[in-house]
């Protein structure tokens, strides 16, 4: 499914219906919501039904069913074939109760949190929390807190699925200490890939109360301890055992000082040739996202705040321990992993152009994409674009003084991976960082490495005359267009939003085309 219109990067497109969009962003919530607590996703896994058997077995009035339905169609949440509906891919996967990736809980947590950013101004004139909940019965309490851990716990199992990988290269054994573990989802998914583990999950008593009914249905439960505790305070656990630390969203729950705390806690715990792993939100990744939770934490909680990973890291180096670049998810956060011994990370199991492009993002690119070089679309007429069309023709680094569509043709054949960068202006600045991209893939082993920037050469200022000679050709590069690459066409299959400029002042993206192998 699509990212919803507000969540949607593309600035060209912003306007007043960006506008709108946002306006009634909570629209989208509503429904999803809504749909999830009638349950209607599990109503309709086994079969189809029409909209009068979903509005009698829901209870519902069948002419606003009908209404209600095509807006869940509309969303991409069930599809309708004649006059039966059935769950989409997504919902038969991620809103059907009883099913293993089941996200209902998780998503109804969000709307439990909605109430208190109805004050989003009161938290902003006095920079932190106001919204205060009504005294709590111990039922109650229970009541949210199960309501918490199984939200989490809905979560933590994907997001586990995408941590495990990174770990294929090692034969972990030994102690596990998950901090602020929650339902212990994250650590349940290392005990089972890894049969020489050991687990201490350290969380608040009230929450381990529930994490512990939790464990007893489980087979890994033998292999689990329980260490009720404040993260705030000296942790009650032996400095230098164990072999793998785990803080998931636990540093996102607090400001500078209290996050340092916690790092520092962790550095004393590990062993020698321990590891930590770092699980969060990160406001270099899905910055849209990230920028809302982090608001999420001012309005819900009393000093918690999202990071960078430049930050952490910072924070991590003065704890004497080596650390990961940011490695981003497919989903919405990302891991930094850390090591006393900095040989320790050497074994990530991260695709080396993976790694390469997180390092690349980090020199000021707003995204860094990986593609295969079949999409790169060279017809034979981008470069009569350049004759025809822009003053520049005929400068030294522009047609015909670049290659031909036919020799960049010839050049890919010699490639299978690039990766896209997009940046801003401007123009000599976003060219100094591709050159910058370019030496950093070389120095990373990839002696091919070859860029193609976004237009006429602006190294030199003034910039050279139409006949002159290159001042500068160590650095010069040609232009994507100006080699005869279809952007539109290229970046498009890179899944890119991307169209011709409407106005003087619309937002300029700039595209790069980074060669590697």
């Amino acid at each position: 499914m699509k990212k919803p219109p507000y969540l949607n990067r593309d600035t060209q497109e912003k306007g007043p219906q960006y506008l709108e969009d946002l306006a009634t962003g909570y629209w989208f919530s509503e429904v999803l919501f809504t749909a999830i607590e009638l349950d209607l996703f599990s109503l309709l896994a086994s079969a189809g039904k029409n909209a009068a058997e979903i509005a009698a077995a829901l209870k519902l009035d069948a002419r606003g069913t009908e209404r209600f339905l095509q807006a869940l169609c509309s969303l991409g949440l069930v599809t309708c074939g004649g006059q039966v509906y059935y769950n989409t891919k997504i919902a038969s996967e991620y809103l059907v109760q009883g099913k293993a990736n089941y996200q209902g809980n998780s998503i109804l947590w969000r709307k439990y949190l909605a109430a208190p950013w109805g004050g989003l101004v009161n938290c902003l004139k006095t920079g932190g929390r106001i919204f205060e909940a009504a005294p709590e019965e111990s039922q109650q309490i229970t009541e949210r807190i199960s309501r918490y851990i199984d939200a989490m716990d809905n979560v933590a199992r994907i997001k586990t699925r995408e941590i495990l990988p990174l770990f294929n290269d090692y034969n972990l054994a030994g102690n596990i200490l998950d901090v602020g573990a929650g339902s212990g989802a994250i650590s349940a998914g290392f005990l089972e890939h890894f049969a020489g583990t050991r687990a201490t999950l350290m969380d608040l008593p009230d929450i381990l109360n529930y994490t512990g009914q939790l464990l007893r249905r489980q087979t890994i439960a033998g292999r689990i301890t329980l260490c009720p505790a404040n993260i705030l305070d000296p942790w009650p656990v032996p400095k230098g055992s164990f072999d793998l630390l785990i803080l998931s969203n636990v540093l996102h729950a607090y400001a500078e000082d209290e996050a340092g705390h916690v790092l520092g806690e962790a550095e004393d715990c590990l062993k020698p040739e321990g590891l930590l792993v770092i699980h969060d939100f990160f406001l270099e990744h899905y910055p849209e996202k990230a920028a809302l939770f982090d608001l999420n934490m001012l309005i819900n909680t009393y000093n918690g705040k999202v990071f960078t990973a430049k930050w952490v890291s910072r924070l991590l180096a003065g704890k004497n321990l080596y650390a990961t670049d940011l490695i981003p998810l497919a989903s919405d956060t990302g891991v930094l992993i850390a090591a006393k011994n900095a040989g320790r990370l050497a074994k990530i199991h991260l695709h080396p152009i993976l790694r390469l492009a997180a390092k690349i993002k980090n020199l000021g690119f707003v995204n860094v994409t990986s593609i295969a070089v079949e999409i790169i679309h060279i017809p034979d007429w981008a470069d009569q674009r350049c004759q025809y069309g822009c003053a520049e023709f005929g400068r030294p680094r522009c047609p015909p003084n670049s290659p031909a569509p036919a020799r960049t043709r010839e050049m890919l054949k010699d490639y299978s991976r690039a990766l896209l960068l997009e940046g801003e202006p401007p123009t000599r600045d976003f060219q100094r960082q591709v050159l910058a991209a370019e030496k950093e893939a070389f120095q990373g082993g990839y002696y091919k490495a070859f860029a193609f920037w976004a237009g006429p050469c602006s190294l030199c200022q003034p910039p050279c005359a139409a006949g002159e000679i290159c001042r500068n050709p160590r650095d010069a590069r040609p232009s994507m267009e100006g080699a005869g690459i279809d952007v539109f066409a290229t970046v498009r299959r890179a899944g890119f939003p991307l169209r011709p400029l409407r106005e003087k002042d619309d937002y300029i993206k700039y595209f790069a085309l980074l060669l590697l192998e």
